[in-house]
């Protein structure tokens, strides 16, 4: 049977070439990386193992931009996970400021008081040990034993997921969710000794930053643009795109927490309830924000002596 014959006015279908080997797709990487990686302190070569923990929880969902002097303030501070153990409760939650979710201070902080009982305050360099540690997941114990200890690890946040989805999928975005299949296929790019493959996890996740956005990607100033199955196939659309939800800041519980969390943390002593119920309109939404709060350790609400008075709200100590 004759192949068929495209339709008149049909765009051009370019041939799959498949994926790039990982020799092809890591040595342009590392090259580029090499020349135009960015100054950040948590790389620099006095940086400690805490140092690393604490960018990797604040550039959770945070752009380098707000966190970098953040982190300096932060680290200025409380340089070891010790300093920030004994701290007041309070004061972490001021310094956290607006980097958002301020779940992540406690968290980081309950890490701190973990990382001094169990391990003498030194953070450990085992992946088994780092998993165990509160707040710390799948991908902030990869990153720690990458960027803290130069150690072998599949390091794979949203932007190294959206380099191999382009590169070697092919694919504009990677799904929702993380799959194994995509981490054994991280894995299987991720050079074998350890120096290599952690110049590899912070080179590709700096090209999946400054390079290969999620937006407006600058194919043109790639350096694995010969090599990259999605350009090589027309860069074709998201075929994920109709799994994905997005949700509007304004008008969220997540925006109402905010102002709350804001309010308290510029007081300089207990709130009244009068204060806090000025912040939001709604007061069933903001009744259910501040319940949030205090149900998420962030909030303290001290009950009145009298019945006659309201009730104040603080950080906690």
């Amino acid at each position: 049977m004759p192949a068929p014959v495209p339709s008149p006015g049909a765009p051009a279908v370019a041939a799959d070439p498949g994926p790039p080997s990982p020799d092809a797709l890591r040595a342009p990487v590392l090259a580029w990386f090499d020349a135009h990686a960015r100054d950040l302190p948590w790389r620099a070569p006095d940086r400690t193992p805490w140092g690393v923990l604490v960018s990797e929880v604040m550039l959770q969902q945070t752009p380098v931009v707000r966190v970098e002097p953040a982190w300096r303030a932060w680290m200025s501070r409380w340089p070891t996970p010790a300093d920030l153990a004994a701290a007041p409760t309070g004061d972490v939650l001021r310094a956290w400021d607006r980097l958002g979710y301020p779940r992540r201070a406690l968290r980081l902080q309950e890490c701190a008081r973990t990382v001094v009982e169990r391990h003498g305050g030194a953070l450990p360099a085992d992946e088994a040990q780092l998993l165990a540690l509160p707040g710390v997941g799948a991908y902030t114990a990869a990153a720690v034993l990458a960027f803290a200890f130069a150690r072998r690890s599949v390091v794979l946040d949203t932007n190294v997921r959206r380099v191999l989805a382009r590169t070697v999928a092919g694919e504009a975005l990677p799904a929702p969710a993380q799959t194994v299949a995509e981490t054994r296929l991280a894995a299987s790019y991720v050079p074998d000794d350890d120096a290599t493959a952690a110049r590899w996890a912070a080179a590709s996740m700096e090209l999946g930053a400054l390079v290969c956005t999620a937006r407006g990607p600058r194919c043109d100033a790639c350096p694995v643009r010969d090599v990259c199955r999605w350009v090589a196939t027309g860069r074709p659309g998201d075929v994920h795109a109709h799994r994905r939800r997005t949700q509007a800041f304004t008008g969220t519980d997540r925006q109402v927490r905010g102002r709350v969390m804001a309010l308290l943390r510029e007081a300089l002593g207990p709130v009244p309830a009068s204060a806090v119920d000025a912040v939001w309109p709604d007061a069933a939404q903001l009744a259910r924000s501040v319940d949030a709060l205090v149900a998420d350790g962030l909030l303290v609400r001290v009950d009145p002596a009298s019945v006659d008075d309201a009730p104040t709200y603080r950080l906690p100590h």
